[in-house]
């Protein structure tokens, strides 16, 4: 007679380090990009918006006229990513769309480029908490590499 034994998983708080998928670029990249959302999430929390919203804000309001497929380049999200942002921000009085034929721009209004000085707080109070967690040098070094990496794949 053979019997099977299945693996036994210990499930307690293990580091990402000591996950049986700790050497998969997916799984390890994955858990990052889900550690480091939180930490955005709560330096963003005193302005009400996500850090995608707020980041699409910053971008309009520092130049104006911003052009959606603009956007979506330099945010590396995709076109309709983009679109449900702004439909957001619209809602939110914060951004108005003009169309001229097929070219569609985007606008702050007054009251999102009065909200400028609170996103530039939250982009230092963010870089502050994830840099005292790693190490101001770490921090620089992995953002780097992680952008490079990012322009390979």
């Amino acid at each position: 007679m053979h019997i099977q034994i299945k693996p036994f998983y210990i499930c307690t708080a293990l580091k990402t380090s000591e996950s049986k998928y700790h050497r998969c670029l997916y799984f390890t990249s994955g858990a990052l990009a889900r550690k480091v959302e939180k930490l955005a999430i709560e330096s963003w929390k005193k302005v009400d918006l996500s850090p995608s919203h707020a980041y699409l804000l910053m971008m309009v309001i520092e130049e104006p006229g911003l052009q959606p497929g603009c956007l979506a380049e330099h945010l590396q999200l995709t076109p309709s990513t983009i679109t449900r942002l702004i439909e957001k921000l619209e809602e939110k009085k914060l951004v108005v769309r003009t169309t001229e034929g097929k070219i569609t721009n985007v606008y702050p209004t007054p009251k999102a480029k009065e909200l400028l000085p609170q996103f530039k707080s939250c982009v230092q109070e963010f870089y502050k908490n994830y840099s005292s967690i790693l190490g101001k040098e770490e921090s620089d070094k992995l953002v780097s590499n992680m952008s490079k990496v990012a322009d390979k794949l």
